[in-house]
């Protein structure tokens, strides 16, 4: 028999509140992560295409860092579930980072070779300070200077502060603005600029094959892309990029040097790297060092490398600061493998 409940009267309540479904707590821990579980797939499978994704993606350390909010939120509120997942989302963030703060073991090859040092570095409209890119060569006895936004101005100042005394071997290509760039060498230089460059990129990229006592002749191109900051010229960066020599085990030892405007979590300097390149910063456990912009309180990115072929060994990096430029100068050790 059912009892019948007197109007107004309140069924007796146990004070329990039911707890959410398992289907309920999972898809509170994805929504929590979404966010960021996105942004991990698009980089780990390179899916990046267009704008916005490939500017945005420069900034995936960033991105990394604030993943421990959603994962300080799920601790806080007990959400198991979304702790877990969270955790792996950060754990992933972590092994894509960490390895560039690392030192990694040195290439067994090329360890009893000649020491090259390597230097790049972007003068910002020929506005950087050519006086302390002439101590640093001297200090550090630079034995190749990759320059780029190199002007006619900057051309003929490098001979009055005595750079091409230390320096007597160089392509120049100098242009007013931004669009030139220089190579300048201790040791004999033939210049090997494909001829099709000034009709493909945009800025000047030129390269020379270099002749060191004691070792094989390397290759070395100067890279400057365009910024791929714009709907506009993405296209114009993935096909710079695209035409960037790739290494070759069974050809000429090869280095890119310069303003690559790209970071490690550009899909497209990935698969460069991956044709048998070193990203000397990375090598050394500097891969976060920041080397633009040096002027702005714009998050800084790490878009200038030297990447070292592989048969070769990096020893160290460094960044330094150009007064007048935007941009930090990068110095990699190398060590070439022996004739």
């Amino acid at each position: 028999m059912i009892r019948k409940i007197r109007s107004g009267a309140v069924p007796h309540s146990t004070g329990r509140v039911r707890a959410p479904s398992r289907r309920t707590a999972v898809a509170a821990a994805i929504l929590l992560t979404l966010p960021w579980t996105v942004w991990l797939l698009v980089r780990l499978l390179g899916l990046e295409s267009g704008f916005p994704w490939v500017p945005a993606l420069a900034f995936t350390p960033y991105i990394a860092l604030t993943a421990f909010l959603p994962l300080a939120i799920a601790a806080y509120l007990r959400r198991w579930r979304s702790l877990a997942v969270t955790a792996v989302v950060v754990v992933v963030f972590a092994a894509l980072l960490v390895p560039r703060a690392l030192t990694a073991p040195n290439a067994e090859e090329g360890h009893s070779g000649s020491r090259l040092v390597v230097l790049t570095a972007n003068l910002l409209e020929g506005q950087g300070d050519l006086g302390v890119l002439a101590d640093l060569v001297e200090r550090e006895k630079v034995d190749v200077l990759a320059l780029q936004e190199v002007t006619p101005e900057v051309a003929e100042a490098m001979a009055d502060i005595g750079l091409t005394d230390a320096l007597p071997h160089d392509i120049v290509d100098a242009r007013p603005g931004v669009s030139g760039s220089a190579i300048y060498a201790r040791h004999p230089v033939t210049d090997i600029t494909p001829s099709e460059v000034p009709d493909t990129h945009t800025f000047a990229r030129p390269s020379a094959e270099v002749t060191v006592p004691d070792a094989p002749p390397f290759e070395i191109t100067n890279a400057h892309l365009v910024p791929p900051t714009a709907s506009g010229s993405i296209a114009q960066w993935q096909q710079e990029m695209a035409a960037l020599p790739e290494a070759d085990r069974d050809g000429p030892l090869r280095i890119i040097a310069g303003d690559l405007n790209a970071t490690l979590d550009h899909a497209a300097l990935r698969e460069l790297i991956g044709t048998g390149y070193l990203d000397a910063a990375a090598e050394t456990g500097s891969g976060l060092e920041l080397t633009w912009s040096s002027t702005s309180v714009f998050p800084g990115l790490t878009i200038d490398h030297v990447l070292a072929d592989d048969r070769m060994a990096v020893e160290t990096t460094s960044v330094h600061p150009v007064p007048g430029s935007d941009h930090r100068a990068l110095l990699a050790k190398l060590t070439l493998p022996a004739t």
